[in-house]
């Protein structure tokens, strides 16, 4: 497990959350488990697999885990989602609709990668733009970002200025696209009217690998050089 320094806005200097990525799967996808410091309830984000090892962080965090959000349907996110809620009897929120299909062909994909034990499964509510998702005191804008997957989605929270992006923005790099349901384009746009305006303070937890902040992938990200811009 990989601790994320506690989070707080810039006029209160107790953090006013918590996380930890737990890497899951032969993947090595950031499973996050954030929790609001205020009330210790918690939110596991993208549980991709190895659900043993996200309850045993949730355990040694010694947090109570209300929900699970998923930013978007690929299997690597999503793999222990429906044995997660089993275990913990909470709902599912996340992603956008348009990642219905994925989510209907979990175990297909599952199989294709040798990875037992996943099922498809529904969530308990989809996200759109504009939605917001909430634990103890923490509140997230939902942003639709599509490009990487049809019905990606992003967590934003103002106050703290941290976002959760999924695979939509890496450090140094973007979401494929060569997926089904992927476009190059689209995502660049989703990049450039959805996340580039949130501001280059905003650092961001993203699917796989370091996080970053905003403005670090303005200036260097290679694939926005041509696109920073016209934000």
């Amino acid at each position: 497990m990989r601790h994320v320094v506690g989070m707080a806005n810039e006029t209160e200097s107790a953090a006013k959350a918590g996380a930890i990525i737990i890497p899951v799967t032969d993947f090595q996808q950031n499973c996050c488990l954030l929790w609001c410091e205020t009330t210790r309830k918690a939110v596991v984000i993208d549980p991709g697999g190895d659900v043993p090892q996200i309850l045993k962080g949730i355990e040694e965090m010694k947090v109570t885990v209300e929900q699970i959000w998923i930013t978007h349907g690929h299997i690597d996110h999503v793999g222990g989602a429906a044995e997660l809620r089993d275990a913990l009897k909470v709902p599912i929120e996340g992603p956008h609709l348009a990642d219905n299909y994925l989510l209907d062909n979990v175990v297909a994909s599952g199989a294709n990668f040798g990875l037992t034990g996943v099922r498809n499964f529904a969530p308990d509510r989809w996200l759109n733009e504009g939605d917001q998702v909430k634990i103890g005191e923490l509140t997230f804008d939902v942003l639709h970002c599509p490009g990487h997957s049809p019905g990606s989605v992003v967590f934003f929270n103002k106050d703290m200025q941290f976002a959760i992006v999924g695979d939509v923005l890496f450090a140094g790099s973007v979401g494929r696209t060569d997926l089904p349901g992927g476009n190059h384009a689209t995502l660049i746009k989703s990049i450039v009217e959805k996340l580039l305006p949130l501001g280059d303070e905003v650092g961001f937890i993203c699917g796989h690998g370091p996080g970053s902040s905003i403005g670090q992938e303005r200036m260097t990200n290679p694939f926005l050089q041509d696109a920073g811009d016209e934000a």
